[in-house]
């Protein structure tokens, strides 16, 4: 078989399942070069959670790995100098890979490796990045005169969805180097269950009741604020708001929230809570005001679950996921009024909320693992 070696920072829950899937497809070997180094597995502070998180599943079972020595003096994936690998190209060289799949270029071992590897290999590049927050033109010349430095060292582009396409289109990426590899999660792990969760048990919501979910960082950039003030505006007897995470303004939203018995703040939940959690809801809201909200993964978890979303035009998946009118609603960051005829629109219209559901469920299905796997394996067959 071909080999592609993937070169990426450190163990994270989205991509594991991917690797695995790779793995046990059997199309192509594939083996995964963590470029954080071993240190990533004692450093599990997330600043965006604001505290020390550790993952109840499994990130490094089922798929071949090597964690390449990191010499940085300050490790991470936050600046340019935290993953510096002197022997990355060496230990991909001798694996002998037959091409390199590089997430993330803005890194020095990542940039060394994708020149390195050029018309030596087929180097292909992932990323998310979007246009959606607006910059002023100088920023945006220098940022195209940057990528396009940098994207000529690149073969082909593995874009997640039309915005993030339209992000490399705008770098000079040519369409014949585009390939679509759209951003998935685990299906089978996030799926829509018949049951009624022990949580609605648990906060005394009642089955009929109307269930609104908010899952992620408790930041500035989510805007978790923006989304309770708008449900208590407009939040009926028969409605319940559940906000599950941590983060800088989990204070201030206990402090708003206080007093309110349809309003429920979990703090962090664990990957395998999730489920459950998603099935409990039947709105999921992402209100992301930005800026660098990619693509909002929880998105696809809520909709595998049969949730209805309603989603700001910051989120990078939105326009790729959300049908308007058939399974959820995007508003404009930040416009509270919207936001609540939306939240409205949900406490009005209870007898769509299975349609929507069923649309949700459908949808998601087209983004998936094996879509990414079968593109791979179309670029090494045609390639190497």
């Amino acid at each position: 078989m071909k080999k592609l070696a993937i070169i990426t920072t450190h163990p994270i829950q989205y991509n594991a399942p991917l690797f695995r899937e790779m793995t046990q497809a059997k199309k192509f070997e594939v083996k995964v070069f963590y470029t954080w180094g071993e240190s990533v597995l004692q450093n599990k502070f997330d600043p965006g959670f604001g505290k020390t998180v550790e993952w109840d599943v499994d990130l490094l079972n089922g798929y071949p790995f090597e964690f390449v020595k990191n010499i940085s003096k300050t490790p991470g994936s936050h600046h340019n100098k935290g993953i510096d690998n002197p022997n990355l190209i060496a230990v991909v060289e001798e694996w002998g890979a037959d091409a390199i799949l590089i997430f993330g270029w803005n890194f020095k071992s990542h940039l060394k490796a994708m020149r390195y590897f050029h018309k030596k290999i087929p180097v292909l590049f992932r990323g998310d990045s979007t246009l959606i927050d607006k910059q002023p033109v100088i920023k945006r010349i220098l940022r195209k005169l940057v990528l396009q430095s940098v994207y000529r060292n690149v073969d082909y582009f593995l874009y997640v969805g039309q915005a993030n396409k339209a992000y490399f289109k705008s770098a000079g990426v040519k369409g014949q180097q585009l390939i679509f590899a759209p951003h998935a999660i685990d299906l089978s792990f996030f799926k829509k269950e018949a049951t009624v969760s022990l949580l609605k048990t648990r906060f005394g919501i009642l089955q009929d009741d109307l269930v609104f979910l908010f899952a992620g960082k408790l930041d500035a950039k989510k805007d978790p604020l923006l989304l309770l003030q708008s449900f208590l505006a407009v939040a009926k007897s028969t409605s319940h708001l559940i906000i599950a995470g941590d983060g800088e303004l989990r204070e201030e939203l206990e402090k708003n929230a206080r007093g309110k018995s349809n309003v429920h703040l979990l703090g962090f939940q664990n990957q395998s809570q999730m489920p459950a959690l998603y099935n409990a809801a039947d709105v999921f809201v992402l209100p992301s005001k930005g800026p660098n909200e990619t693509w909002g993964l929880a998105i696809n978890e809520a909709m595998a679950c049969g949730c209805s979303i309603i989603a700001s035009d910051k989120c990078g998946g939105a326009s790729d996921l959300v049908i308007e009118g058939k399974n959820g609603f995007v508003f404009k960051a930040t416009n509270a009024l919207e936001l609540k005829n939306r939240l409205n629109w949900f406490q009005e219209n209870r007898n769509q909320l299975d349609a929507f559901s069923q649309q949700s469920v459908q949808q998601i299905q087209s983004f998936n693992y094996t879509k990414m796997i079968d593109s791979l394996d179309s670029i090494l067959a045609q390639n190497v």
